[in-house]
């Protein structure tokens, strides 16, 4: 099934709507469609002038998946793309042919693609510097996102006393991570000082944090990943979906949120409820933007 629909003056054809995307829910991709349109005035300014690599799931959650880069074949003209270099590419490539999504009809062609996940860099293009310093808080099991709590709440003072103002987001998946705005910092500048951060905490609290990706060590801890930092890396955005049983999300949560989660699912939520969040609260992630 194929419709044609004018998104602010924009002609975009969506195609199988009805698809069934996350079997576990029944929940289709017109319903992944409705819920990026709908939470598309505070996505968007979190995605604008960034980099965008799209993880797709065309057959759904359960299905293949992929990470592309690079505007695939058929990018309507009028969706911005930005040409940047590639260091490390595993393809050989010198330069990589990203888009980037700055309105609605961008954001939506995007999620026709079964772009469920949107992941994007902490600097913008064309900036020079980083923006957004991310602390990823990754639980290695039985350790759960209740740990990756008590992990941010030591993190926090110490952030604050070197004149940073830290947030916290769930990554809609098991764990959650910390982001504050840096100005003027290279991403080895902060890749340097998340480092410095994560080897202090593992070398003071060492039965619960590491900041060494060793699995062979990971059991019931939280490893610190300061390597987000780098320029040629990416963290999930903001506000994105999750590809998980169920349509999770990518979320702002509040400090007495991260202070009062004794259970991982006080930490889940839904494309529904982060809907009726954003309705409640706003954009909890909004200081972050310039």
């Amino acid at each position: 099934m194929k419709v044609t629909v004018d998104v602010e003056g924009r002609q975009l054809t969506l195609t199988n709507l009805d698809k069934v995307l996350y079997p576990e829910v029944g929940f289709t991709k017109g319903q992944v469609l409705d819920y990026y349109t709908r939470i598309a005035p505070v996505l968007l300014p979190h995605l604008a002038d960034r980099a965008l690599t799209r993880k797709r799931y065309p057959d759904g959650v359960e299905g293949q998946v992929f990470f592309e880069k690079n505007a695939p074949r058929g990018t309507p003209e009028w969706v911005r793309t930005a040409t940047l270099p590639s260091p490390g590419s595993s393809k050989g490539r010198e330069t990589i042919d990203y888009t980037v999504v700055e309105d609605l009809a961008g954001l939506v062609w995007t999620a026709n693609l079964a772009a469920l996940e949107l992941h994007v860099h902490q600097w913008k293009v064309g900036a020079g510097t980083a923006d957004l310093l991310v602390l990823d808080l990754d639980p290695g099991p039985p350790a759960t996102v209740v740990e990756c709590c008590e992990v941010a709440l030591l993190l926090r003072p110490v952030l604050e006393a070197d004149g940073l103002v830290p947030l916290a987001k769930t990554s809609g998946s098991k764990g959650m991570q910390l982001y504050a705005r840096v100005d003027g910092l290279t991403s080895a500048q902060t890749s340097d000082y998340a480092k410095g951060l994560a080897q202090r905490f593992e070398a003071s609290h060492p039965d619960l944090v590491l900041s060494r990706m060793t699995r062979a060590i990971r059991g019931g801890k939280v490893l610190v990943d300061w390597s987000q930092n780098s320029a040629a890396k990416t963290t999930v955005c903001v506000y994105s979906l999750r590809a998980r049983e169920r349509p999770t999300v990518s979320t702002p949560v509040t400090w007495d949120e991260v202070a009062a989660c004794t259970a991982p699912e006080d930490l889940v939520f839904t494309s529904d409820d982060v809907l009726e969040r954003v309705g409640e609260h706003g954009d909890l992630f909004s200081p972050l933007l310039s």
